[in-house]
């Protein structure tokens, strides 16, 4: 009963993620607008479905006899994009933007071009993005709107398209700014097309556009890639004597990955002291990229010093941070000191981020320790922690490692319910634990509907479907379903399973 009630449960699950719209929000009081503001920006910014309006919002606004301005409009639109409030943000560049210029009271600047092409591939599509790049109305608008869409193909690494746009930059005379020639050999870093990146350094030396730190950053990786460490260190030494560049921590432990790389640790140390040297006092990000460069390198001294040197910096730490200093130290092993952190962390946060506590559950499963894992997961909930699937996960795993199989299935129960916020997928292996516990333990109609559920989310492969039919053949069952459920997966059989159709005289 208790697994025909689980599969009951994953299956409406599994339906409604389909039709889930995401409610989540991203909190706006950092941008100092509240609900007692009543103003044109905090109206659209109290928007939280995405259905609803920011042209209407406007419309009744202008109807109330009350002034707007382009400097409003702009301003909430990079509130919105800041926010993640995609929809909203394209309708007041796009919707917004265009019944302004209607009026005739102003031109889109090149800027807002850009910002409504960032803004149509985020909600719309690549396709679209492309047409309206095509159609911008001069070479200023091009070349503003010409990174977002660079990026673009970076992330989904069409390698030809971006060649076909910088092309097109280059034939036009817009490529004046090492920022597009960067996106290139990010691309060309991605598909490890090492070679090309020195290409692109020679056509911004040719064309003088200035390298920028990111640009060496770039071409050392790669050097060091097709060329080796000697090749690397000259690229470097050239930037140290590039004087429009300040070499800082970025650089250096880029360098120090190069060394590390290639098992010159003494060099990469080096490096990496250097690069302490540069930390800013009023920004953390670089102290924590060098953490984790310690870690890696098992400088575990190290990562305690610049964790409590971390802390001087002006600013509050976030959870981001905690998190970090906590993946290193379980890294290195030291789970007391992470601990110690954890427990600090619980004695500032203000919203229990749980997140935090998933590193230290994480490491209690791995290391065996689930007495541990259940006593934090029970802590986390009276402290106000919501589980998240990685939550859900972690307990599984190690419920299953322990053959705790019932509590296993709970929580893969629980996992699921998360479905309609995230794109999460239970581990392979973890899937099929449990449908081997299913098949000696349990009875066909369990497996049965665990395998259709699994099947229904995409992650069916042959080693479930072999379990299912397994079971079919000790019950003397016809296994037609399941073979339209592998036939709809395209899953290939083996000699095995023809062996197993054949038995079942499909």
């Amino acid at each position: 009963m208790a697994f025909r009630c689980l599969f009951f449960t994953l299956r409406r699950v599994t339906y409604s993620s389909r039709r889930y719209i995401s409610l989540k929000t991203t909190p706006l009081d950092e941008a100092g607008y509240t609900s007692k503001r009543d103003d044109l920006t905090s109206r659209i910014l109290k928007l939280v479905f995405p259905r609803r309006s920011a042209s209407d919002v406007l419309r009744n606004w202008i109807d109330q006899w009350h002034k707007v301005t382009v400097s409003d409009l702009r301003n909430v639109s990079r509130l919105l994009l800041k926010s993640k409030r995609h929809k909203h943000a394209l309708e007041c560049s796009q919707q917004i933007l265009s019944w302004m210029e209607a009026q005739n009271r102003f031109q889109m600047s090149a800027a807002d071009h850009a910002i409504r092409l960032e803004l149509i591939i985020k909600i719309q599509s690549l396709a679209e993005a492309e047409e309206y790049f095509e159609h911008l109305p001069n070479s200023s608008a091009q070349k503003a709107a010409c990174l977002p869409l660079l990026h673009a193909y970076v992330k989904e690494r069409a390698v030809e398209k971006a060649e076909a746009l910088m092309q097109k930059l280059n034939d036009q005379g817009l490529t004046v700014s090492p920022h597009p020639l960067n996106e290139m050999m990010k691309l060309y870093m991605a598909m490890s097309q090492f070679e090309k990146v020195p290409s692109v350094i020679l056509q911004m030396k040719r064309n003088k556009i200035p390298l920028n730190v990111l640009s060496y950053n770039l071409w050392m990786s790669a050097c060091s890639e097709v060329s080796g460490i000697a090749s690397a260190e000259m690229v470097y030494k050239e930037m140290v004597n590039d004087k429009n560049v300040e070499v800082g921590w970025s650089s250096l432990s880029t360098l120090a990955n190069i060394y590390q790389k290639s098992g010159l640790i003494k060099k990469a140390n080096l490096a990496l002291k250097s690069a302490e040297k540069k930390l800013s006092a009023h920004n953390r990000l670089g102290y924590f990229f060098l953490v984790t460069m310690h870690a890696s390198l098992n400088n575990k001294e190290e990562v305690l010093c610049l964790w409590e040197a971390s802390k001087r910096v002006t600013g509050r730490i976030t959870s981001t941070n905690y998190m970090c200093i906590l993946l290193c130290l379980v890294k290195l092993g030291d789970i007391a000191e992470a601990e110690r952190i954890f427990r600090e962390w619980e004695s500032k946060c203000i919203k229990y981020d749980i997140r935090v506590s998933n590193v230290l559950l994480g490491a209690y499963m791995r290391t065996g320790s689930m007495e541990k894992a259940e006593s934090l997961h029970l802590h986390t909930l009276e402290r106000g922690g919501r589980p998240n699937y990685k939550t859900w996960e972690i307990l599984m795993e190690g419920w299953v490692k322990s053959q705790r199989m019932d509590k296993a299935i709970n929580a893969m129960k629980k996992g699921f319910s998360m479905l309609k916020h995230c794109d999460w997928r239970p581990n392979p292996g973890i899937v099929m634990d449990i449908a081997e516990y299913l098949e000696k333990h349990g009875n066909v109609n369990d497996l049965n509907q665990y395998v259709k559920v699994i099947h229904q989310l995409g992650i069916a492969n042959l080693p479930l479907y072999k379990s299912l039919l397994r079971m079919y053949l000790l019950c003397q069952r016809p296994g037609f379903d399941i073979l339209k459920m592998m036939e709809k997966d395209e899953i290939e059989i083996d000699e095995e399973t023809t062996a197993l159709v054949q038995a079942l005289k499909v």
